[in-house]
């Protein structure tokens, strides 16, 4: 199991709908993700099968929720998640916090961790992180793990940044 200083990467279970659904139905959460809207209920149950659906593809993949260590509470989810952009499968690092724990460094934290483990575990030698262009923070997680802005692209009608290393 993934782990770093403050927290554990552990997979989702259709017991964590409820946490699931705390993160998608807040605007603030997914005003950057995807299309910018919060789900409904079908939307956060098909969303919950990709998640788990992508254990299937490979048991490192995809959205883990991140749990702090000591509390045991639920923080956010992070992953190493498959994307396929301009026709090229690609690796993403994506971390997504609860807002009641953003500015605590869990993002950078957990992006991190990910890397390390992809490229020292998984001996990925390429990963990305897809950050819409207003989304000034995750773009300062990006930079702080040492990755570097590679192109713009159009993805779901919004300018996302690609950023690699």
């Amino acid at each position: 199991m993934l782990t770093s200083q403050r927290l554990q990467f552990e997979d989702y279970t259709v017991q964590d709908i409820n946490f699931l659904e705390k993160l998608l139905e807040n605007p603030n959460m997914v005003k950057y993700i995807g299309k910018g809207h919060v789900r409904n209920k079908d939307e956060i149950n098909q969303f919950l099968d990709w998640i788990l659906g992508q254990y299937k593809v490979n048991e490192h993949y995809g959205l883990k929720l991140l749990v702090d260590r000591e509390t045991g509470e639920k923080i956010g989810h992070a992953g190493i998640v498959p994307q396929i952009i301009e026709g090229e499968e690609v690796l993403e690092i994506g971390y997504w916090i609860d807002e009641t724990h953003w500015y605590k460094g869990y993002a950078t934290e957990a992006a991190e961790a990910l890397k390390d483990f992809g490229m020292n575990h998984l001996k990925l030698h390429k990963m990305i992180s897809l950050i819409q262009a207003e989304n000034t923070a995750s773009e300062k997680v990006a930079l702080k793990i040492g990755m570097k802005k590679d192109r713009q692209i159009e993805l779901n009608g919004k300018n996302v940044n690609v950023y690699k290393i």
